[in-house]
């Protein structure tokens, strides 16, 4: 018989991969179609669900559509975290953010995941996504504020330090995946970011 926990934890693991469906179901039917001519009624049956389950997770079929990146950037906070106190920051958020990154690329290439670009390309071009993208990019800097906070002993409500670091891996994050999406032969995203992160970590010197 399983235990509570144990039913919990296969709970939470479910409800977590109806949220990772219905978000990928909004993706690939918005690139197909177009962000207008997609309902949420199409996104709940395209990931098997009812219109009802949608709505409890997703206020909206923008919130669906970026959820799996926002998800995806949350996870640096955790990763952030799990790396030893006594690890340079830097260090420890290069690792944190290319961990996460690499998660785009198809395992042992330097491919993108097809999907995950469709997507990302998408909500930084469509008018109609970009303030939600904005919106949960803010909560996830806020989060990763309070990771580097935890990481440097200091404050993220009252010293500018860990909101400065965190506001600029975002930037970086943002200005590396634009120029993977436009780069042309095809590079790894982890390279960018890690080009990104370096030239951060070392003060942004002039070229």
């Amino acid at each position: 018989m399983d235990e509570p926990g144990e039913r919990m934890g296969l709970r939470e693991r479910k409800k977590q991969e109806t949220r990772i469906a219905l978000s990928w179901a909004a993706i690939r039917l918005t690139v197909e179609r177009g962000f207008d001519n997609v309902r949420v009624e199409d996104i709940a049956a395209e990931a098997g669900v009812s219109p009802r389950t949608f709505n409890n997770y997703f206020s909206s079929k923008g919130e669906a559509i970026v959820a799996r990146h926002l998800d995806r950037a949350r996870l640096i906070s955790q990763e952030l975290r799990r790396r030893p106190a006594s690890e340079p920051l830097w260090e420890a958020l290069t690792t944190a953010v290319l961990t996460q990154l690499a998660l785009g690329e198809e395992v042992g290439t330097s491919r993108p995941d097809q999907h995950w670009q469709d997507g990302i390309r998408m909500m930084l071009s469509e008018p109609s996504l970009q303030g939600e993208f904005l919106k949960g990019s803010a909560v996830i800097e806020a989060e990763l504020a309070a990771a580097i906070a935890e990481h440097t002993g200091t404050d993220a409500t009252c010293d500018l330090y860990p909101r400065l670091v965190a506001g600029a891996v975002g930037a970086a994050i943002r200005v590396a995946m634009d120029q993977w999406l436009h780069a042309d032969p095809p590079v790894p995203i982890t390279s960018l970011m890690e080009d990104a992160l370096r030239r951060l970590s070392a003060g942004l010197p002039e070229p």
